[in-house]
């Protein structure tokens, strides 16, 4: 599919996805006879992980690692030590990602305090 019907279904624009592409968090994308950008569903997919990622403020290099992990856990090719490791690794993003929410949900409920004083009454 061509960078237009992935932005929308992405939700991302374009400049973001070509971005995401320029910095390898994206594969290059294969290019039709006429020079457009073609997209496979595990674009679709890797942009949407991508995309769960950057609000919980992973850096580029995090979320290369985390999507090279995850690829590298789809395949059954690994031995049990190497799979292993990999899971290990995952799951040290897994308690990341939950001490990343934790934090997000601390903010949201200062910001609802605030929120919520600007709303009285002043006296």
């Amino acid at each position: 599919m061509q960078i237009g019907d992935v932005a929308e279904r992405t939700g991302l624009s374009l400049r973001t996805i070509r971005h995401y592409e320029e910095v390898g968090l994206l594969p290059e994308a294969q290019r039709s006879p006429g020079g457009f950008r073609l997209y496979t569903e595990d674009a679709v997919t890797r942009l949407l992980l991508i995309k769960q990622m950057k609000p919980l403020d992973f850096t580029l290099e995090q979320m290369r690692e985390i999507l090279d992990v995850r690829q590298r856990l789809a395949s059954p090719r690994r031995s049990d030590k190497t799979r292993a490791g990999l899971q290990a690794t995952l799951e040290d993003y897994q308690r990341l990602a939950d001490d990343k929410l934790t934090e997000l949900r601390r903010k949201v409920e200062h910001a609802e305090a605030f929120a919520a004083h600007l709303r009285e009454p002043l006296s």
